[in-house]
Formats: C-alpha cells, structure tokens, sequence
C-alpha cells in the first residue's frame, strides 16, 4: 500500500509539464556542472601557466585513473540514487532513509581499503600508460594525494545523489558553490604563493570537497530531518543493499571498464609526447563544457523516469524522452557553434606553446561536429537507468567502446595519422545510439521498476 509523503523541498515530477521539469531540475545542475569544470578546470589552468607542461599533461592523465579507481562505487550511488526517486515517486520515505543509512554505511566501510589499494596501483597503471618521462612523478603525486581525500569527494556525490534523487537538484549546487570557491583560493595560494606545484593543486581539491561533503551533512539534517544522515550510525538495510548492488553493479563495472578504455586511448594520444598529451588534456576540458548540459539533461531524465514510474505513470515516461532528446540536441549544436571558432583563444588558457593550442584543435574540430549523436545516446541510457534497466546502457557504451571507439582510434592513427585518431568518438557513439534506442522502443525497460507497480496511467 502506498505511503504518505513528507514534505520537503523536494520536486515532485509527477505531475506539470514533462519538459518544464526536465529544464527546471536542469538548470541547478548545470549550473553545478559548470561550477565542477571550472574547479577542475582552475587546476589544469593553474598549473600549465604556472608550473609547466608536464604539469597539465600529468593532472589531465591522472584524472582518469581516479575515475577507474572509484567508478564501482559511483555506481553503487547512481544505483542508490535511483532507487530512492522510485521510492520517493512511490512515497514510501521510511525506505528512503533506510537506503541513506545503508549507502553511507557501505561508503564509510569502503573508503579505506579503496585508498590503499589505489594507492599501491598508481605508479604501475602510469608507466602502463606511457606517461611522458618528465610528468610521471607529477601524475603519480597528483593520484596517490586525490586518492588520500577521496572519502571527502565521495561523501559529495553521495550526498548529491540522496537529493537528486528527491528531486532536489538545488542543494548540491550549493554545496559545489563552496567547494569550487575553496578550491580556486586554495590552488592560487599552495601553487603561486607556497610553489607547491601539482601537490598543492591536488591538495587544494582535497580539502575543498571535504568541506563541501560535512556541509552538506549538516545542511541535509537541518532541512531533511526526515533523513537525518549519520555517517557511523551503521544503519544498514541487506535487502536494500542487495537491490544497489543489482542495479549499481553493472554502472560500476561498465564505468571501470570504460575508464580502462578511455585510459587505452589516453595511451595512445601520450605516446605522442607531451605537447600532443597536454593539447589533448586541455580540450578535453573544454569538451567537457560542451557536455554539461548533455549531462544534466540526462540527470534530469533519470530522476523524472524514476519517479513517474514509481508513481505508474509511463506515458510521461516516453514524454520526458523527447523532451530530453530535443533540448539535449539543441544544446550540443549551440556548443560546437561557439567551441569551433573560439578554441584557439580558449586554449591559451592552458598553454601559449603552438604545439599544444594545435593539438588541442585537432580534437575539438573533430569531436564537436558529432555531438548530437552523444546527446541522444546518453538520453537513451539515462532514462532507461531511472527506469531500473542497467544492463542495456552498459552494453550500450562498453559496446560503443571497446568495439568501436578503441579500435578505430588505433586504425585512424595508423592510417591516417595522430590528428585523425578523434573520429573515433563518433565511430563509437554509431553502435552505442542503435543498441540504446531500438531496445527503448521495444518497452522492455518498463518491467525493470524496483518498487511494486501503481496502476498504469497511460
């Protein structure tokens, strides 16, 4: 039987108009999207015009390897997140403080073990890598001090996800706001003032996400108090558990397996050498601009899936899709028109040396004129993941991958040389987009709710 929902500040989608929710919820995080590039952005900034280029090549190819150290439990929180927007959709909020208990109790249980083990793996998977000689021991510090705080950046995103799942996508703006702000102070002071290079960029990131993670505790508890979150309170839920597990599994292990793809390609681009590494690394962040809005559209979607189904409303299911699809494409074509004739200028944030700016260029050109075709598949994945369907978008980019991307980056440069290797992204996105969107239209997905179904409303 259905239970009463609290009151919070949270949205419920529902009811309204399925593009109004999906743009409103948007906006928050994309803001906070912004907010996470620009304080990643300050460190690859800071260190390539005041430390050198060794030191962007090396904060850029140490990114990933954190990003495989801890994707299994990013997916555990997206599959925790997802169970809390159905629960909420359904109005049960007992099970949804029990999932926050239960996530946080696992969160606190595998952050020690995770450091020491990414920290005893870090030298190894950069030489495996074929780092440039001169950034090595530069990468090697930058991850071995990220991995040392990752309690802190792991604790924000667990705290983003209870809320985004809620349909509270405001707060963890906040809480990005702060850290974002403590981060740009801290890397012009350890890096410009103390001259502490790639550990003071690194150390900066650390200490700024820790803040940002106990503040939101607190925030969380004055304005939830329905949740009330506890780090060591050691609720934990077995059955709950057992259902992150089925649905965060396959994310963590399709994110651990796509980083080693994405770590395969970033191996290729480094035996290039440094400028072509440190061009790479720096459009890359600027494509990660362009991608924020694809991002936060796909988010929204999820916790606007999550919660009609929840509530057995199906029809706005599909509705929510094109919404999503029509702003997401709209979005990526706005970026390329604005990227393509300003890159240059933009990437002499990074680095004045024409080598870098050029190898830069060759990415943006040959990425940006494709991105619609990433807009639509990350559409296709994120509803299907709100849904509670996580294998098919597993299959969809690990397919797209290590089928597609990977092998045509190889060929490409083989071919036709180092610049053309970037072709390879649209390559893959081809399979990702037909695998996600005929299994969406077969209407599979809609068995895959976590919560027991309503009466459909179609």
């Amino acid at each position: 039987m259905k239970k009463e929902r609290r009151s919070s500040a949270a949205i419920d989608m529902t009811v309204g108009s399925p593009m109004r929710h999906i743009l409103v919820f948007a906006l928050p995080l994309l803001l906070g999207n912004v907010l996470q590039q620009l304080y990643n952005m300050v460190d690859s900034v800071v260190v390539g015009q005041y430390v050198s280029d060794a030191a962007l090549a090396a904060v850029g190819t140490g990114f990933p390897v954190i990003f495989l150290l801890t994707s299994f439990l990013m997916g555990l929180g997206i599959g925790a997140s997802v169970i809390v927007s159905q629960y909420y959709g359904y109005g049960d909020m007992e099970t949804v403080k029990r999932m926050v208990g239960t996530i946080y109790t696992a969160l606190m249980v595998a952050a020690v073990p995770l450091t020491v083990l990414g920290i005893l793996v870090t030298g190894p998977v950069l030489r495996l890598l074929q780092v440039p000689a001169d950034a090595l021991p530069l990468a090697r510090t930058y991850v071995i001090i990220i991995l040392a705080g990752i309690l802190g950046t792991m604790g924000y995103n667990c705290n983003s996800g209870i809320l985004q799942g809620l349909g509270n996508s405001r707060t963890p703006l906040l809480f990005l706001a702060i850290s974002c702000v403590i981060n740009i102070v801290l890397d012009l002071l350890f890096v410009i003032v103390f001259d502490w290079g790639v550990a003071g960029v690194a150390l900066a990131t650390v200490i700024a996400q820790a803040f940002s993670w106990v503040f939101g505790i607190f925030y969380i508890n004055r304005h939830h108090p329905d949740l009330h979150i506890n780090p060591f309170s050691w609720i934990f839920d077995k059955g709950l558990f057992a259902r992150v597990l089925k649905l965060g599994a396959p994310i963590g292990l399709q994110q651990a397996l796509f980083s080693i793809g994405v770590l395969t390609l970033q191996r290729l681009v480094n035996s290039y050498g440094t400028d072509f590494a440190a061009g790479f690394n720096g459009a890359n962040k600027l494509d990660t601009f362009a991608f924020m809005p694809i991002q936060s559209f796909a988010s929204a979607a999820t916790t606007f899936v999550g919660q009609n189904i929840g509530a057995g409303k199906l029809h706005r299911v599909r509705e929510g899709t094109r919404a999503t699809i029509i702003v997401s494409c709209a979005a990526s074509l706005l970026a390329t028109a604005f990227l393509l004739p300003l890159g240059p200028q933009m990437m002499q944030l990074f680095s004045s040396s024409p080598g870098v700016i050029d190898a830069g260029m060759a990415y943006l050109n040959r990425i940006m004129p494709f991105y619609w075709m990433l807009a639509v598949m990350f559409t296709f994945n994120s509803v299907m993941r709100g849904a509670g369907e996580m294998v098919v978008p597993m299959i969809s980019s690990l397919a797209g991958l290590w089928l597609a991307r990977v092998p045509a980056a190889y060929l490409l440069a083989h071919w036709f040389g180092r610049d053309n290797i970037y072709f390879c992204y649209a390559i893959g996105w081809i399979p990702g987009i037909l695998i996600a969107g005929l299994f969406y239209f077969t209407g599979r997905w809609k068995r895959k709710a976590v919560v027991p179904q309503q009466p459909q409303n179609e």
